[in-house]
């Protein structure tokens, strides 16, 4: 189970000893990936909209090919396609799904947006289907939520 106030929390402290986004996001990969052993995968892809790619920022886990992936590729091309997360309970039956590991039975896509703009996502992958209930996207929807005022913050 994914403590969303503790890396929550985590993430603030590091904003405040003047951590940029790069150790914030490592941090937070870490801490999702040590949450559930179930967890065969847990990166962050950061977004480029001028080339409409998303690329692997750090990720732990098992290694994949999709370092780059194109938007509308695969589950997390189409959360930045339909500006929309995914949660997706049996990646075998994803059309355009882009293997990683033939380990992973479900994906989870979520977005580190500020309105309309994305950044990037937090994309998880399990051994199991069905591996994200409603309280772990939700967690994972409130991080990324913490993440994307880092990217704002970053701006100023």
């Amino acid at each position: 189970m994914i403590d969303a106030g503790k890396l929550i929390k985590r993430i603030q402290e590091m904003r405040d000893e003047g951590y940029l986004s790069d150790a914030i996001l490592r941090e937070s990969v870490k801490q999702i990936k040590a949450s559930d052993v179930d967890y065969n995968f847990v990166g962050v892809y950061l977004f480029n909209p001028d080339e409409q790619i998303l690329w692997l920022h750090n990720y732990m886990g098992e290694g994949t090919e999709h370092a780059r992936i194109e938007v509308g590729r695969g589950i997390c091309g189409t959360a930045v396609a339909e500006k929309k997360n995914q949660n997706v309970g049996d990646v075998s039956k994803v059309e355009n799904y882009l293997a990683c590991s033939p380990k992973t039975k479900s994906e989870l896509v979520v977005l580190i947006r500020a309105g309309d703009e994305i950044f990037g996502q937090i994309d998880i992958d399990a051994r199991s289907k069905d591996a994200f209930p409603r309280e772990d996207q939700e967690a994972v929807e409130l991080i990324s939520d913490k993440l994307s005022e880092v990217f704002m913050a970053e701006r100023r």
